[in-house]
């Protein structure tokens, strides 16, 4: 089955070429899927799409044109994808569930772990052969309430590591897990409450309209002067500018993010030799107390070889006519 890969980068290409070993007819292309892009499906049953790709209905309805019947995302997340747009066309679309927990749960500790303990800072320092500790004050995690918000896979494995801390764990979630509650020692709450008793807050839940800027000026004002927070999950879920403004006033003491509202375009790209466009991230970057990496969290060797591996089971299904609980909807 010839099969056309969108936004398919020099990282995961080897891992894609070993999980088909020859079963597909893939067409990489490192460019992403777009209105203008689209028409180059044509003569494919299937398109593969990365996050930053554009299934929008307009962009859907030239792949249906063009003969394409099948998306594969090489994603857990689907926010990206008009669903009801491709049903009404007759898409077929599976997506990545799981492919690797721990790649995002230890990416987002270690974003913790930098920014606590300054190590881009005293890293570029002793470039520099500035040997003094000065402003290099960190904090021990063990003994501090972190917040947890989303306790699915990803959660949880967070959970875990940060228990192993020795920090106390608040959680919020619409469904509780039992087994963090017994081997973790998790307690769950609402929203507000973690929002006003953690010391460090970290988000793991998708981008939904109800989860949309779930950080905002208000949820902020509540929490403790100084509070850590972490976002790994999806940009939209915080409001960046309201984060900004209390950066500013040192209420949020510590930003890590790996995703952001507005990285289509940005993420993913060499921007190196251009001139940045974009004023709120040009804004956070001023900032010594936050710390960016471009939606990384799940770049880990596992991870990308289980994410091909389930891309090519998935076409492997959609071929064989074969039913596949990683389809979005029948």
């Amino acid at each position: 089955m010839t099969t056309t890969i969108f936004s398919a980068h020099g990282f995961e290409e080897e891992h894609l070429r070993e999980a088909n070993a020859g079963r597909h007819d893939l067409r990489l292309l490192n460019i992403k899927l777009d209105n203008h892009t689209a028409a180059l499906a044509k003569g494919c049953e299937a398109v593969s799409l990365f996050v930053s790709d554009n299934a929008s209905p307009d962009v859907l309805k030239v792949l249906h044109e063009n003969g394409v019947k099948y998306l594969a995302l090489r994603s857990a997340g689907f926010n990206h994808v008009d669903l009801a747009a491709a049903k009404e066309l007759g898409f077929r679309v599976a997506r990545v569930p799981a492919y690797s927990p721990y790649a995002v749960a230890e990416h987002t500790v270690a974003l913790m772990l930098a920014l606590n303990r300054k190590l881009i800072r005293a890293h570029n320092r002793v470039r520099e052969l500035n040997f003094s500790l000065d402003g290099l004050t960190g904090f021990d995690m063990h003994g501090k309430t972190a917040g947890v918000i989303g306790t699915g896979k990803i959660g949880s494995a967070v959970v875990r590591i940060l228990h192993g801390f020795g920090c106390r764990i608040l959680a919020h979630d619409q469904y509780e897990n039992e087994v963090l509650k017994t081997l973790s020692g998790v307690t769950y709450t609402d929203c507000s409450t973690l929002c006003k008793t953690s010391d460090i807050i970290t988000l793991h839940v998708p981008l939904t309209p109800h989860t949309r800027y779930l950080i905002d000026r208000h949820s902020i004002n509540s929490m403790k002067p100084g509070v850590m927070l972490i976002n790994t999950s999806r940009g939209g879920l915080v409001d960046t500018k309201a984060v900004i403004d209390a950066l500013k006033t040192r209420h949020v003491g510590y930003f890590g993010m790996d995703v952001y509202e507005e990285e289509e375009g940005l993420f993913f790209e060499d921007h190196s030799g251009d001139v940045l466009q974009d004023d709120v991230i040009a804004r956070l970057m001023t900032f010594n107390n936050v710390l960016i990496t471009s939606h990384q969290a799940f770049l880990t060797d596992t991870a990308l070889k289980n994410i091909a591996d389930t891309t090519i089971y998935n076409l492997d299904c959609f071929e064989k006519g074969a039913e596949n609980e990683n389809e979005l909807f029948i």
